[in-house]
């Protein structure tokens, strides 16, 4: 791959502190959320963010908040440096939004804080079940994200509700978080200076094939090493599991390509790096996160992350790392089993990459003591295997893709 091009220094950070030399290069593909022209600059950090087409959605309609709800009372100025806007991408999530949102607000550290649940169209209890919380705690509202995708959410949940709160939590459903969560996230961006603060995710399972999912990415088996899967101490990274934002970073950076179904975090956090922002990996609070419970749902899961890793390539020419490279043999070996029979060469490396998957999660069963980790073997194939395919699934249809899809516009839904 191409290394990227060097761009202007930016002198200043946000925050006034001199910054190291930033490192940009020419997208290969235009962010859907930017405008083709932009006009005059103007006092608004996050003029242009968004798609042309939402300046037509009426921004009261999309904010449900219960007539009967108390409006919060302004925190100090001593305290405003403290404020957050947390978001909370959602989507047929009944079964846990309720208790994701009372781990956030179990907070004694927050101050003001705003918890903005972006529903992308619901069609189970989901919003019913916010709508009766938002009218209990004006802490809580609810908002139509007609871009459906959570990176949409995100940044329409920046634009309209950002305001004079200087830091920006993203929340996932499916998680367990502990509490005073996003305080300790606040307070470790200000003893750090970072731009963006990450964490460490513990899998965890309740079926006997969500176990075994578990185990995989719990280890080098499935993650390969990532650091916010397996570091037990602070550090300066890359990349993480997003969880905190300086607003000011996040609108320099362009906020979300919500052309990304998938691996928009990394693509993001690339953006983030060639402005010179720093991303700070903490250790002190951990997140539990729950992965798919069918093989089905998995190897849809990690096709999805191919293919979004192929087009952050293709978008930013950053090499794979080794992590990622041997990950990507799967598939071409995979298909040489079809050779086989002309010449039985052509399955060794198919065979070692079974042998090493199958003999890994045994040794994982018995280090456990659980029967299910003995499975890991297999759930990991069925990982290495689709985010193989989604990526050369991706290098194969990116020129027509890249020539036939439309620019993403999002329409206004009418808030019922």
């Amino acid at each position: 791959m191409l290394n990227p091009k060097p761009m202007p220094e930016r002198s200043q950070r946000s925050d006034g502190a001199p910054t190291e030399d930033g490192r940009a290069r020419a997208p290969a593909e235009p962010r859907s959320f930017a405008p083709a022209e932009r006009a005059a600059r103007t006092d608004d950090p996050f003029d242009g963010l968004l798609p042309q087409a939402w300046d037509r959605i009426d921004i009261p309609s999309l904010i449900r908040l219960a007539e009967s709800a108390e409006p919060v009372a302004k925190a100090p100025e001593a305290d405003a440096s403290r404020r957050a806007l947390v978001v909370i991408p959602c989507l047929n999530e009944e079964a846990v939004i309720a208790q994701v949102i009372a781990q956030i607000l179990e907070d004694d550290g927050l101050v003001d804080p705003l918890v903005l649940v972006a529903d992308g169209g619901s069609s189970d209890r989901s919003r019913e079940i916010v709508a009766e919380i938002a009218a209990r705690d004006p802490r809580v509202r609810l908002m139509e994200n007609p871009g459906r995708l959570q990176s949409a959410g995100m940044n329409l949940a920046a634009r309209m509700m950002g305001g004079d709160r200087p830091w920006l939590v993203r929340v996932d459903a499916h998680a367990d978080y502990p509490k005073n969560y996003a305080s300790t996230l606040i307070e470790e961006a200000r003893r750090t200076g970072a731009d963006s603060v990450v964490v460490s995710m513990d899998t965890r399972g309740e079926g006997f094939f969500q176990r075994a999912v578990a185990a995989a990415q719990n280890s080098l088996l499935g993650t390969g090493g990532s650091a916010h899967r397996l570091a037990s101490h602070g550090q300066w990274v890359d990349h993480g599991h997003h969880a905190l934002f300086s607003l000011d970073a996040y609108a320099q950076a362009g906020g979300y390509d919500e052309s990304f179904s998938h691996n928009e975090d990394a693509e993001l956090d690339l953006r983030l790096a060639e402005q010179g922002g720093r991303i700070w990996l903490t250790d002190k609070v951990r997140i539990g996160y729950y992965p798919r419970s069918t093989p089905r749902a998995l190897a849809k899961q990690y096709y999805g992350y191919g293919r979004g890793r192929a087009r952050t390539v293709l978008k930013h020419y950053t090499p794979l790392k080794i992590r990622q490279t041997l990950p990507l043999a799967v598939a071409p070996a995979v298909a040489g089993l079809a050779l086989a029979p002309l010449f039985w060469a052509f399955a060794i490396p198919a065979l070692l990459w079974i042998a090493a998957a199958l003999g890994y999660g045994a040794l994982l069963g018995v280090k456990k003591r659980d029967p299910a980790a003995f499975l890991s073997g297999p759930a990991a194939m069925i990982m290495h295997l689709a985010w193989s395919a989604g990526f050369w699934v991706q290098l194969a249809t990116w020129r027509r893709d890249r020539k036939a899809a439309p620019p993403v516009r999002f329409a206004p839904q009418a808030a019922s």
